[in-house]
């Protein structure tokens, strides 16, 4: 099921099936429970990488999986290939003292994080229907629980995060949608967002699915014909509560098609009956295939039992049973192209091959984590080239730091810290807990990165800074804080000069120059200034600013750097 939100798109009519109103069969409460039918069945755990490492699109982290057994309340055991991974091996089973507040979307309102047990966290996020490259929609979402998922185990918790894949429709071949399963591993390392405990597929939970069906069709919750279950919505009055629409508001054909045979036009299918070319199995209704809406109920009761803490998607997402037993629901906002609605109609549709083809992933990544999550977010050209400009700085800063610092020997420095340092360094740190802990709110975080910053080019190039005592100290601290919280954020690479170097590349790819070329400009425009040519001088410059290459001159010589081209800096709103 994709939960990417894009534009405006209908609301999804979507209900959490695996509520107790539908469905008999109940089990004792474990965020890590294995199958309901065998508790102490062998999961499926995928291993992963740390956070402060980011795992490479052609790496095998995506497809190796390591056994690990969870019983009924909650404790993992089991072999020590299962002890030995990140979940649970966890340093610390007790969260920290910090407090995390989420806006839960079916109270409507900011609530203080409690998770059922202490220490341990279950979260759904709905993932995309494999049958095309995933686009900018599917970036928002994933960064945004990639974050959460980062933060909760910033605090200590141990963590099972699942999503699932659909790779089930009526569009496309099983060995199609495997391929895009890939290519969306692949989309997803080039953002950093690590990969999760456990992708459940469709394709592989079909007897848990129909297992599901049964049970509700047998409660009285829906009915076939002609070999389609459907669900009635008639029983259900608080049908929709999430999503804040009643079930009059809906309109027949919006994500539920229109068939004259349903008692109610609202109804929706849980299990279609077989057509031409399409994938099919056997199941008590004939052969046929599930319904978009019962997978990620059937898949995430399978994973982590019916009741647990949080569920996330894309705003249309956003509908559930009143009863169904998830303490938070937590969905991100729609994503825009230049204020208009994101659509292939429209010609405004970009995958995230696309804009990464142009902009370093990271930037795309800054750009995304600039706005709030439940917000909307407008994509544009000026706010990525805002994003790349930003994320050159940050990561220059932090090279010229590496750099000053690397002849330094560690054990030649103090513990002591200057008294600004300090004052500097607690300020960022209760900014970025302050943040945070406020519904993740990431672009006050990202404002938080200028006064350390800041401090570190002073210490590093001005006068007063250069004679600064205990300056190595200093910038060892400040660069620390720093990483940490980029860690948290997924901006922490692996390499600083790496970065830098491709985001050169992507700025001269945008400005169709080559690297040969402009280092000809700079010859040119020395020579200019040499003869005392300045029209020609600023000509030179004006040519290559217009295009997003920003010369720097210094008394060694001139150099290069990417920058806003000056057709957009009209449009980039001055920094916080």
């Amino acid at each position: 099921m994709a939960t990417a939100a894009v534009g405006t798109a209908p609301w999804r009519l979507w209900c959490h099936l695996s509520c107790p109103a539908f469905c008999r069969s109940r089990l004792p409460f474990s965020p890590f429970p294995a199958s309901p039918r065998r508790p102490h069945q062998r999961l499926a755990i995928r291993k992963r990488t740390p956070p402060e490492a980011s795992p490479s699109p052609s790496s095998s982290s995506f497809r190796r999986r390591t056994v690990c057994f969870f019983s009924s309340d909650g404790n993992s055991s089991g072999p020590s290939s299962a002890a030995s991974s990140p979940t649970s091996a966890s340093p610390s089973t007790s969260p920290s003292a910090e407090e995390l507040y989420l806006y839960n979307t079916m109270t409507k309102q900011r609530e203080a994080f409690r998770p059922r047990v202490p220490g341990k966290v279950g979260m759904y996020v709905c993932g995309v229907t494999t049958y095309d490259l995933s686009h900018i929609g599917h970036a928002r979402a994933y960064v945004t629980f990639d974050v959460l998922y980062r933060y909760l185990r910033h605090l200590g918790y141990e963590v099972c995060y699942v999503r699932n894949f659909t790779d089930v429709d009526d569009k496309d071949p099983l060995t199609l949608s495997s391929r895009f399963c890939e290519e969306f591993h692949a989309d997803m390392a080039h953002l950093q967002c690590l990969p999760p405990s456990v992708e459940p597929k469709v394709s592989e939970h079909i007897n848990q699915i129909i297992d599901m069906i049964k049970e509700i069709f047998d409660n009285g919750y829906a009915y076939m014909i002609d070999g389609d279950v459907y669900f009635t919505v008639d029983k259900f009055p608080s049908y929709g509560k999430l999503s804040g629409r009643k079930l009059e508001d809906n309109r027949a054909g919006e994500r539920v098609s229109v068939d004259s045979r349903k008692q109610n036009p609202a109804d929706f299918a849980l299990w279609k009956s077989a057509k031409p070319g399409e994938p099919q199995w056997e199941s008590p209704w004939g052969p046929g295939r599930p319904g978009w809406h019962i997978e990620c109920s059937a898949m995430s009761k399978t994973y982590l039992g019916y009741s647990f803490d949080i569920h996330g998607g894309g705003w249309t997402s956003c509908a559930a049973c009143r009863s169904s037993r998830i303490n938070y629901w937590v969905h991100n906002g729609f994503v825009t192209v230049d204020s208009e609605k994101m659509s292939k109609s429209l010609g405004n549709f970009f995958t995230i091959r696309q804009v990464i083809d142009l902009y370093h992933p990271l930037a795309l990544r800054l750009f995304l984590l600039g706005t709030h999550y439940r917000s909307p977010i407008n994509h544009s050209d000026s706010h990525l080239e805002t994003a790349s400009d930003r994320l050159f700085y940050i990561y220059q800063t932090l090279v010229d730091c590496e750099e000053f610092l690397g002849w330094r020997a560690e054990g030649s420095l103090k513990d002591s810290l200057p008294v600004s340092t300090r004052d500097c360094i607690n300020k960022f740190r209760a900014e970025f807990k302050n943040s945070m802990a406020d519904d993740l709110h990431t672009p006050v975080l990202l404002a938080a990165f200028s006064d350390p910053l800041k401090t570190i080019n002073d210490l590093l190039h001005t006068r007063k800074g250069r004679k600064q005592e205990l300056r190595a100290e200093s910038l060892v601290a400040l660069e620390r804080e720093i990483r940490k919280a980029l860690t948290v954020l997924g901006l922490m690479p692996s390499s600083y000069s790496e970065v830098l170097l491709e985001l050169r590349d992507k700025a001269l790819r945008r400005a169709g120059l080559t690297e040969e070329q402009v280092l000809q400009k700079i010859v040119d425009r020395t020579s200019a200034r040499k003869n005392q040519q300045y029209e020609t001088s600023d000509e030179i410059r004006k040519e290559l600013a217009a295009v997003g290459i920003a010369l720097m001159d210094a008394p060694d010589g001139t150099t290069w750097r990417p920058g806003i081209p000056l057709r957009l800096e009209e449009h980039v709103a001055p920094p916080a």
